[in-house]
Protein backbone atom coordinates (compact mmCIF):
# COMPACT_ATOMS: atom_id res chain seq x y z
CA UNK A 1 0.00 0.00 0.00
CA UNK A 2 1.35 3.34 -0.89
CA UNK A 3 1.06 5.85 1.91
CA UNK A 4 -1.07 8.66 0.55
CA UNK A 5 -3.91 10.13 2.55
CA UNK A 6 -6.26 8.41 0.11
CA UNK A 7 -5.13 5.06 1.44
CA UNK A 8 -6.51 5.85 4.88
CA UNK A 9 -9.98 4.43 5.46
CA UNK A 10 -12.44 7.25 6.21
CA UNK A 11 -14.44 5.30 8.77
CA UNK A 12 -14.68 7.68 11.73
CA UNK A 13 -18.01 9.47 12.19
CA UNK A 14 -18.66 12.80 13.91
CA UNK A 15 -19.53 10.87 17.09
CA UNK A 16 -16.28 8.89 16.90
CA UNK A 17 -14.25 12.08 16.40
CA UNK A 18 -16.05 13.83 19.27
CA UNK A 19 -15.39 10.85 21.56
CA UNK A 20 -11.72 11.02 20.57
CA UNK A 21 -11.54 14.70 21.53
CA UNK A 22 -13.29 14.20 24.86
CA UNK A 23 -11.58 10.90 25.61
CA UNK A 24 -8.10 12.25 24.94
CA UNK A 25 -8.74 15.25 27.20
CA UNK A 26 -10.16 13.40 30.22
CA UNK A 27 -7.45 11.43 32.00
CA UNK A 28 -6.69 11.61 35.70
CA UNK A 29 -6.20 15.41 35.95
CA UNK A 30 -9.76 16.32 36.93
CA UNK A 31 -9.54 13.98 39.92
CA UNK A 32 -6.24 15.41 41.19
CA UNK A 33 -5.42 18.93 39.91
CA UNK A 34 -8.01 20.82 42.00
CA UNK A 35 -5.87 20.30 45.12
CA UNK A 36 -2.92 22.17 43.62
CA UNK A 37 -5.20 24.88 42.20
CA UNK A 38 -6.64 25.43 45.69
CA UNK A 39 -3.20 25.65 47.31
CA UNK A 40 -2.30 28.32 44.74
CA UNK A 41 -5.48 30.42 44.97
CA UNK A 42 -7.26 29.40 48.18
CA UNK A 43 -10.77 30.59 47.29
CA UNK A 44 -13.73 29.08 45.46
CA UNK A 45 -14.13 31.98 43.03
CA UNK A 46 -10.52 32.02 41.90
CA UNK A 47 -10.39 28.21 41.81
CA UNK A 48 -13.40 28.03 39.49
CA UNK A 49 -12.03 30.93 37.43
CA UNK A 50 -8.82 28.96 36.78
CA UNK A 51 -10.93 26.12 35.35
CA UNK A 52 -13.26 28.47 33.45
CA UNK A 53 -10.34 30.34 31.85
CA UNK A 54 -8.73 27.06 30.80
CA UNK A 55 -12.03 25.91 29.32
CA UNK A 56 -12.73 29.19 27.50
CA UNK A 57 -9.20 29.34 26.09
CA UNK A 58 -9.47 25.72 24.96
CA UNK A 59 -12.83 26.40 23.29
CA UNK A 60 -11.46 29.48 21.49
CA UNK A 61 -8.44 27.49 20.32
CA UNK A 62 -10.65 24.62 19.16
CA UNK A 63 -12.96 26.96 17.23
CA UNK A 64 -9.91 28.61 15.64
CA UNK A 65 -8.33 25.27 14.71
CA UNK A 66 -11.56 24.42 12.92
CA UNK A 67 -10.62 26.80 10.10
CA UNK A 68 -7.24 25.14 9.65
CA UNK A 69 -8.79 21.67 9.82
CA UNK A 70 -11.19 22.61 7.05
CA UNK A 71 -8.38 24.00 4.89
CA UNK A 72 -6.05 21.04 5.39
CA UNK A 73 -8.09 17.90 6.08
CA UNK A 74 -5.00 15.71 6.03
CA UNK A 75 -3.25 13.33 8.40
CA UNK A 76 -0.80 15.22 10.62
CA UNK A 77 -3.06 18.00 11.87
CA UNK A 78 -1.18 20.73 13.72
CA UNK A 79 2.10 19.72 12.09
CA UNK A 80 0.57 20.37 8.66
CA UNK A 81 -0.95 23.69 9.78
CA UNK A 82 2.43 24.98 11.01
CA UNK A 83 4.17 23.80 7.84
CA UNK A 84 1.66 25.55 5.58
CA UNK A 85 1.48 28.75 7.62
CA UNK A 86 5.22 29.08 8.31
CA UNK A 87 7.83 26.60 7.13
CA UNK A 88 9.01 22.98 7.53
CA UNK A 89 11.48 23.94 10.29
CA UNK A 90 8.74 25.28 12.61
CA UNK A 91 6.59 22.25 11.81
CA UNK A 92 9.48 19.88 12.56
CA UNK A 93 10.22 21.58 15.87
CA UNK A 94 6.62 20.89 16.84
CA UNK A 95 6.76 17.28 15.67
CA UNK A 96 10.11 16.78 17.39
CA UNK A 97 8.74 18.08 20.70
CA UNK A 98 5.62 15.96 20.34
CA UNK A 99 7.53 12.73 19.72
CA UNK A 100 10.29 13.21 22.28
CA UNK A 101 8.21 14.50 25.14
CA UNK A 102 4.60 15.65 24.79
CA UNK A 103 2.88 12.68 23.12
CA UNK A 104 5.09 9.81 24.26
CA UNK A 105 5.62 11.40 27.70
CA UNK A 106 1.89 11.85 28.21
CA UNK A 107 1.26 8.24 27.15
CA UNK A 108 3.86 7.09 29.69
CA UNK A 109 2.45 9.24 32.49
CA UNK A 110 -1.13 8.14 31.83
CA UNK A 111 -0.03 4.48 31.63
CA UNK A 112 1.65 4.71 35.03
CA UNK A 113 -1.47 6.40 36.44
CA UNK A 114 -3.49 3.44 35.11
CA UNK A 115 -1.11 1.02 36.86
CA UNK A 116 -1.18 3.06 40.06
CA UNK A 117 -4.94 2.70 40.41
CA UNK A 118 -4.97 -0.93 39.22
CA UNK A 119 -2.70 -1.65 42.19
CA UNK A 120 -5.67 -1.01 44.48
CA UNK A 121 -7.02 -4.37 43.31
CA UNK A 122 -3.73 -6.10 42.44
CA UNK A 123 -0.99 -4.83 44.80
CA UNK A 124 1.71 -6.55 42.73
CA UNK A 125 1.35 -3.70 40.21
CA UNK A 126 1.98 -1.09 42.89
CA UNK A 127 4.80 1.47 42.95
CA UNK A 128 6.05 -0.08 46.20
CA UNK A 129 6.65 -3.47 44.58
CA UNK A 130 10.30 -3.18 43.54
CA UNK A 131 11.24 -6.11 41.30
CA UNK A 132 14.83 -5.20 40.51
CA UNK A 133 17.28 -2.47 41.47
CA UNK A 134 20.47 -1.08 39.95
CA UNK A 135 21.92 1.66 42.13
CA UNK A 136 19.19 4.26 42.61
CA UNK A 137 17.09 2.95 39.69
CA UNK A 138 14.20 0.65 40.57
CA UNK A 139 12.15 -1.55 38.26
CA UNK A 140 8.63 -1.62 39.71
CA UNK A 141 5.45 -3.60 39.24
CA UNK A 142 3.69 -0.40 38.17
CA UNK A 143 6.13 -0.02 35.28
CA UNK A 144 5.41 -3.57 34.11
CA UNK A 145 1.67 -2.92 33.84
CA UNK A 146 2.23 0.54 32.34
CA UNK A 147 4.32 -0.95 29.54
CA UNK A 148 1.89 -3.85 29.05
CA UNK A 149 -1.03 -1.42 28.70
CA UNK A 150 0.89 0.55 26.05
CA UNK A 151 1.68 -2.68 24.16
CA UNK A 152 -1.95 -3.87 24.32
CA UNK A 153 -3.39 -0.56 23.13
CA UNK A 154 -0.75 -0.23 20.41
CA UNK A 155 -1.58 -3.78 19.29
CA UNK A 156 -5.28 -2.91 19.12
CA UNK A 157 -4.57 0.15 16.97
CA UNK A 158 -2.22 -1.81 14.71
CA UNK A 159 -5.23 -3.90 13.70
CA UNK A 160 -7.04 -0.96 12.14
CA UNK A 161 -8.86 2.24 13.00
CA UNK A 162 -12.25 0.49 13.32
CA UNK A 163 -11.13 -1.54 16.35
CA UNK A 164 -9.40 1.51 17.81
CA UNK A 165 -12.55 3.63 17.47
CA UNK A 166 -14.71 0.97 19.17
CA UNK A 167 -12.36 0.96 22.17
CA UNK A 168 -12.22 4.77 22.19
CA UNK A 169 -15.95 5.39 21.93
CA UNK A 170 -16.81 2.66 24.46
CA UNK A 171 -14.35 3.83 27.10
CA UNK A 172 -15.17 7.50 26.59
CA UNK A 173 -18.91 6.89 26.96
CA UNK A 174 -18.24 4.78 30.06
CA UNK A 175 -16.22 7.48 31.79
CA UNK A 176 -18.64 10.25 30.77
CA UNK A 177 -21.53 8.28 32.28
CA UNK A 178 -19.48 7.56 35.42
CA UNK A 179 -18.37 11.19 35.88
CA UNK A 180 -21.92 12.52 35.33
CA UNK A 181 -23.08 9.92 37.86
CA UNK A 182 -20.51 11.20 40.36
CA UNK A 183 -21.66 14.80 39.73
CA UNK A 184 -25.39 14.00 40.11
CA UNK A 185 -24.91 11.95 43.28
CA UNK A 186 -22.48 14.50 44.69
CA UNK A 187 -24.91 17.38 44.18
CA UNK A 188 -27.84 15.40 45.65
CA UNK A 189 -26.96 12.50 47.92
CA UNK A 190 -23.67 13.80 49.32
CA UNK A 191 -24.28 17.55 49.07
CA UNK A 192 -23.51 19.50 52.26
CA UNK A 193 -25.14 22.98 52.21
CA UNK A 194 -23.11 24.15 55.21
CA UNK A 195 -19.77 23.31 53.56
CA UNK A 196 -20.93 24.71 50.22
CA UNK A 197 -22.04 28.04 51.72
CA UNK A 198 -18.84 28.28 53.76
CA UNK A 199 -16.73 27.71 50.63
CA UNK A 200 -18.49 30.60 48.90
CA UNK A 201 -18.52 33.03 51.84
CA UNK A 202 -15.35 34.76 50.70
CA UNK A 203 -15.32 33.63 47.07
CA UNK A 204 -12.78 36.17 45.85
CA UNK A 205 -10.47 36.36 48.87
CA UNK A 206 -7.43 34.86 47.13
CA UNK A 207 -5.00 33.04 49.43
CA UNK A 208 -1.77 31.17 48.71
CA UNK A 209 -0.31 28.24 50.67
CA UNK A 210 3.34 28.99 51.43
CA UNK A 211 4.11 25.62 52.99
CA UNK A 212 2.98 26.52 56.51
CA UNK A 213 -0.13 28.67 56.19
CA UNK A 214 -2.56 30.36 53.78
CA UNK A 215 -1.81 34.05 53.22
CA UNK A 216 -3.90 36.65 51.38
CA UNK A 217 -2.51 37.67 47.98
CA UNK A 218 -3.33 40.36 45.46
CA UNK A 219 -1.79 42.26 42.56
CA UNK A 220 1.16 40.60 40.83
CA UNK A 221 1.32 37.81 43.45
CA UNK A 222 -2.26 36.87 42.52
CA UNK A 223 -1.47 37.02 38.79
CA UNK A 224 1.53 34.71 39.28
CA UNK A 225 -0.52 32.34 41.46
CA UNK A 226 -3.28 32.20 38.84
CA UNK A 227 -0.71 31.46 36.12
CA UNK A 228 0.80 28.70 38.24
CA UNK A 229 -2.63 27.21 38.95
CA UNK A 230 -3.47 27.18 35.25
CA UNK A 231 -0.58 24.85 34.46
CA UNK A 232 -2.72 22.09 35.92
CA UNK A 233 -6.04 23.20 34.46
CA UNK A 234 -4.58 23.68 30.98
CA UNK A 235 -2.81 20.33 31.13
CA UNK A 236 -6.09 18.67 32.19
CA UNK A 237 -7.72 20.28 29.13
CA UNK A 238 -4.91 19.39 26.73
CA UNK A 239 -4.77 16.83 23.88
CA UNK A 240 -8.01 18.18 22.35
CA UNK A 241 -6.14 18.79 19.09
CA UNK A 242 -5.21 15.11 18.63
CA UNK A 243 -8.27 14.58 16.46
CA UNK A 244 -6.65 16.77 13.78
CA UNK A 245 -3.84 14.20 13.42
CA UNK A 246 -6.26 11.60 12.02
CA UNK A 247 -8.09 13.84 9.55
CA UNK A 248 -7.43 11.34 6.76
CA UNK A 249 -9.63 8.77 8.54
CA UNK A 250 -12.62 10.97 9.38
CA UNK A 251 -15.71 11.10 7.18
CA UNK A 252 -16.18 14.53 5.61
CA UNK A 253 -13.24 15.93 7.63
CA UNK A 254 -13.69 19.54 6.51
CA UNK A 255 -17.02 19.66 8.36
CA UNK A 256 -16.73 16.99 11.03
CA UNK A 257 -13.34 17.96 12.50
CA UNK A 258 -14.42 21.53 13.39
CA UNK A 259 -17.68 20.17 14.84
CA UNK A 260 -15.89 17.48 16.87
CA UNK A 261 -13.42 20.03 18.22
CA UNK A 262 -16.27 22.25 19.42
CA UNK A 263 -18.53 19.54 20.84
CA UNK A 264 -15.69 17.59 22.47
CA UNK A 265 -14.08 20.57 24.20
CA UNK A 266 -17.47 21.96 25.26
CA UNK A 267 -18.50 18.66 26.85
CA UNK A 268 -15.23 18.41 28.79
CA UNK A 269 -15.31 22.07 29.87
CA UNK A 270 -18.83 21.66 31.29
CA UNK A 271 -17.85 18.40 33.01
CA UNK A 272 -14.77 19.95 34.61
CA UNK A 273 -16.72 22.93 35.92
CA UNK A 274 -19.55 20.78 37.33
CA UNK A 275 -17.06 18.37 38.91
CA UNK A 276 -15.36 21.21 40.77
CA UNK A 277 -18.71 22.60 41.91
CA UNK A 278 -19.42 19.09 43.21
CA UNK A 279 -16.14 19.08 45.14
CA UNK A 280 -17.10 22.42 46.71
CA UNK A 281 -20.42 20.93 47.83
CA UNK A 282 -18.73 17.99 49.55
CA UNK A 283 -15.40 19.18 50.96
CA UNK A 284 -14.09 22.32 52.69
CA UNK A 285 -11.80 24.30 50.44
CA UNK A 286 -8.62 24.87 52.45
CA UNK A 287 -8.62 22.21 55.15
CA UNK A 288 -5.73 21.12 57.34
CA UNK A 289 -2.74 19.11 56.05
CA UNK A 290 -2.69 17.25 59.39
CA UNK A 291 -6.41 16.49 59.26
CA UNK A 292 -7.57 13.11 60.51
CA UNK A 293 -10.21 12.52 57.84
CA UNK A 294 -11.15 13.61 54.30
CA UNK A 295 -13.37 16.46 55.51
CA UNK A 296 -10.74 18.00 57.79
CA UNK A 297 -8.08 17.68 55.06
CA UNK A 298 -10.35 19.47 52.60
CA UNK A 299 -9.70 19.91 48.89
CA UNK A 300 -6.28 21.52 49.31
CA UNK A 301 -4.79 18.66 51.30
CA UNK A 302 -6.60 15.60 50.02
CA UNK A 303 -4.38 12.54 50.46
CA UNK A 304 -1.93 12.40 47.52
CA UNK A 305 -4.06 15.18 45.95
CA UNK A 306 -6.81 12.60 45.21
CA UNK A 307 -9.70 15.02 45.51
CA UNK A 308 -11.95 12.77 43.43
CA UNK A 309 -11.45 9.84 45.81
CA UNK A 310 -12.00 12.07 48.87
CA UNK A 311 -15.25 13.38 47.37
CA UNK A 312 -16.42 9.89 46.44
CA UNK A 313 -15.82 8.64 49.99
CA UNK A 314 -18.51 11.03 51.23
CA UNK A 315 -20.96 9.59 48.69
CA UNK A 316 -20.11 5.88 48.62
CA UNK A 317 -18.39 5.36 51.97
CA UNK A 318 -16.02 2.39 52.21
CA UNK A 319 -16.59 1.48 48.56
CA UNK A 320 -15.37 4.88 47.34
CA UNK A 321 -11.73 3.95 46.81
CA UNK A 322 -12.66 0.93 44.71
CA UNK A 323 -15.23 2.88 42.68
CA UNK A 324 -12.84 5.75 41.96
CA UNK A 325 -10.02 3.36 41.12
CA UNK A 326 -12.23 1.68 38.51
CA UNK A 327 -13.34 5.07 37.15
CA UNK A 328 -9.77 6.33 36.82
CA UNK A 329 -8.64 3.01 35.30
CA UNK A 330 -11.35 3.36 32.65
CA UNK A 331 -10.54 7.04 32.19
CA UNK A 332 -6.78 6.60 31.77
CA UNK A 333 -7.10 3.50 29.57
CA UNK A 334 -9.45 5.32 27.20
CA UNK A 335 -7.31 8.45 27.29
CA UNK A 336 -4.21 6.50 26.25
CA UNK A 337 -6.06 4.75 23.44
CA UNK A 338 -6.88 8.15 21.97
CA UNK A 339 -3.28 9.35 22.31
CA UNK A 340 -1.86 6.17 20.74
CA UNK A 341 -4.45 6.22 17.94
CA UNK A 342 -3.70 9.80 16.92
CA UNK A 343 0.02 10.28 17.58
CA UNK A 344 1.29 7.97 14.85
CA UNK A 345 -0.55 10.02 12.19
CA UNK A 346 1.65 13.00 13.05
CA UNK A 347 4.80 10.96 12.43
CA UNK A 348 3.23 9.75 9.17
CA UNK A 349 2.99 13.35 7.94
CA UNK A 350 6.57 14.08 9.04
CA UNK A 351 7.83 11.02 7.19
CA UNK A 352 6.05 12.20 4.05
CA UNK A 353 8.15 15.36 4.29
CA UNK A 354 11.31 13.25 4.70
CA UNK A 355 11.65 14.44 8.31
CA UNK A 356 11.12 11.11 10.08
CA UNK A 357 11.90 7.45 9.48
CA UNK A 358 10.66 6.67 5.94
CA UNK A 359 8.79 3.59 7.15
CA UNK A 360 6.61 5.85 9.32
CA UNK A 361 5.17 7.23 6.06
CA UNK A 362 3.71 3.91 4.95
CA UNK A 363 0.54 2.09 5.97
CA UNK A 364 0.28 -1.54 7.00
CA UNK A 365 -2.24 -4.05 5.66
CA UNK A 366 -4.87 -2.60 8.01
CA UNK A 367 -4.40 0.91 6.56
CA UNK A 368 -2.75 2.38 9.66
CA UNK A 369 0.82 3.75 10.09
CA UNK A 370 2.16 0.65 11.82
CA UNK A 371 5.79 1.75 12.11
CA UNK A 372 4.79 5.02 13.76
CA UNK A 373 2.60 3.19 16.28
CA UNK A 374 5.46 0.82 17.13
CA UNK A 375 8.10 3.59 17.41
CA UNK A 376 5.78 5.58 19.66
CA UNK A 377 5.14 2.51 21.84
CA UNK A 378 8.86 1.79 22.23
CA UNK A 379 9.74 5.36 23.23
CA UNK A 380 6.75 5.71 25.58
CA UNK A 381 7.70 2.41 27.23
CA UNK A 382 11.27 3.67 27.66
CA UNK A 383 9.95 6.82 29.37
CA UNK A 384 7.97 4.58 31.75
CA UNK A 385 11.27 3.03 32.80
CA UNK A 386 13.20 6.27 33.26
CA UNK A 387 10.89 7.74 35.84
CA UNK A 388 11.55 11.20 34.39
CA UNK A 389 8.35 11.57 32.39
CA UNK A 390 6.72 13.71 35.09
CA UNK A 391 9.49 16.29 34.84
CA UNK A 392 9.39 16.15 31.07
CA UNK A 393 5.68 16.91 31.04
CA UNK A 394 6.25 19.93 33.28
CA UNK A 395 8.92 21.12 30.90
CA UNK A 396 6.59 21.01 27.90
CA UNK A 397 3.62 22.98 29.25
CA UNK A 398 5.40 26.16 28.23
CA UNK A 399 6.44 24.66 24.90
CA UNK A 400 2.92 23.44 24.16
CA UNK A 401 1.56 26.96 24.74
CA UNK A 402 4.14 28.38 22.32
CA UNK A 403 2.98 26.05 19.54
CA UNK A 404 -0.70 26.76 20.21
CA UNK A 405 0.06 30.49 19.92
CA UNK A 406 2.03 29.96 16.71
CA UNK A 407 -0.69 27.81 15.17
CA UNK A 408 -3.46 30.32 15.85
CA UNK A 409 -1.19 33.12 14.61
CA UNK A 410 -0.93 30.99 11.48
CA UNK A 411 -4.62 31.69 10.78
CA UNK A 412 -3.85 35.39 10.36
CA UNK A 413 -0.81 34.58 8.21
CA UNK A 414 -2.77 32.22 5.94
CA UNK A 415 -5.59 34.76 5.55
CA UNK A 416 -2.97 37.07 3.97
CA UNK A 417 -0.97 34.40 2.11
CA UNK A 418 -3.95 32.46 0.76
CA UNK A 419 -6.94 34.85 0.77
CA UNK A 420 -8.79 32.88 -1.91
CA UNK A 421 -8.24 29.42 -0.41
CA UNK A 422 -11.34 27.30 0.23
CA UNK A 423 -12.38 27.64 3.87
CA UNK A 424 -15.38 25.38 4.59
CA UNK A 425 -15.34 26.72 8.12
CA UNK A 426 -14.01 30.09 9.29
CA UNK A 427 -12.68 30.75 12.78
CA UNK A 428 -15.54 31.85 15.03
CA UNK A 429 -15.17 35.43 16.23
CA UNK A 430 -12.22 36.17 13.91
CA UNK A 431 -10.12 38.24 14.47
CA UNK A 432 -11.18 39.12 18.03
CA UNK A 433 -11.32 35.68 19.67
CA UNK A 434 -8.06 34.36 18.15
CA UNK A 435 -6.32 37.59 19.26
CA UNK A 436 -7.76 37.16 22.76
CA UNK A 437 -6.40 33.61 22.86
CA UNK A 438 -2.93 34.71 21.72
CA UNK A 439 -2.83 37.50 24.33
CA UNK A 440 -3.98 35.30 27.23
CA UNK A 441 -1.84 32.31 26.24
CA UNK A 442 1.21 34.56 25.81
CA UNK A 443 0.53 36.12 29.22
CA UNK A 444 0.33 32.68 30.86
CA UNK A 445 3.52 31.61 29.08
CA UNK A 446 5.25 34.77 30.31
CA UNK A 447 4.04 34.16 33.87
CA UNK A 448 5.39 30.62 33.73
CA UNK A 449 8.70 31.91 32.38
CA UNK A 450 8.99 34.21 35.40
CA UNK A 451 7.47 32.05 38.11
CA UNK A 452 8.58 28.56 37.05
CA UNK A 453 11.84 29.21 35.27
CA UNK A 454 13.27 25.87 36.31
CA UNK A 455 10.53 24.13 34.32
CA UNK A 456 10.03 26.47 31.38
CA UNK A 457 13.65 26.89 30.32
CA UNK A 458 14.23 23.13 29.87
CA UNK A 459 11.03 23.03 27.84
CA UNK A 460 12.29 25.85 25.66
CA UNK A 461 15.62 24.04 25.34
CA UNK A 462 13.88 20.88 24.07
CA UNK A 463 12.06 22.93 21.43
CA UNK A 464 15.21 24.78 20.30
CA UNK A 465 17.15 21.51 20.19
CA UNK A 466 14.87 20.67 17.32
CA UNK A 467 16.70 23.22 15.10
CA UNK A 468 20.03 21.32 14.75
CA UNK A 469 18.14 18.00 14.75
CA UNK A 470 16.04 19.28 11.83
CA UNK A 471 19.08 19.81 9.61
CA UNK A 472 20.57 16.46 10.62
CA UNK A 473 17.33 14.61 9.91
CA UNK A 474 16.70 16.52 6.69
CA UNK A 475 20.11 15.47 5.40
CA UNK A 476 19.78 11.86 6.56
CA UNK A 477 16.31 11.19 5.16
CA UNK A 478 16.55 13.34 2.04
CA UNK A 479 15.53 11.39 -1.07
CA UNK A 480 18.40 10.22 -3.24
CA UNK A 481 18.51 12.01 -6.60
CA UNK A 482 19.05 9.65 -9.52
Amino acid sequence: MSGSDQDFKQSLSLTDATMLVAGSMIGSGIFIVSADVTRNLGSSGWMLLAWILAGVLTLIAALSYGELAGMFPKAGGQYVYLREAFNPLIAFMYGWTMFTVIQAGTIAAVAVAFAKFTAYFIPWFGEDNILYSIGSWNFKGSQVLAILSIIVLSGINLRGVNLGKVVQTSFTLAKLIAIFGLIILGLTLGFNPEIFNSNFTLSWNAMHWDGTTFSSISGMALVLALGGAMVGTLFSSDAWNNVTFIAGEIKDPSKNIPKSLFFGTLIVTVIYLLTNVTYLGLLPLQGDPAGADVVSKGIAFATNDRVGTAAASLIFGVSAAAIMSILIMVSTFGCNNGLILSGSRLYYAMAKDNLFFPKAGTLNKNAVPGFGIKAQAIWASALCLTGTYGALLDYTIFAALLFYILTIAGIFRLRKMQPDAVRPYKAFGYPVLPIIYIIFAAAIAFILLIDKTENTLPGLFIVLLGIPVYYIVKKKFAPVEL
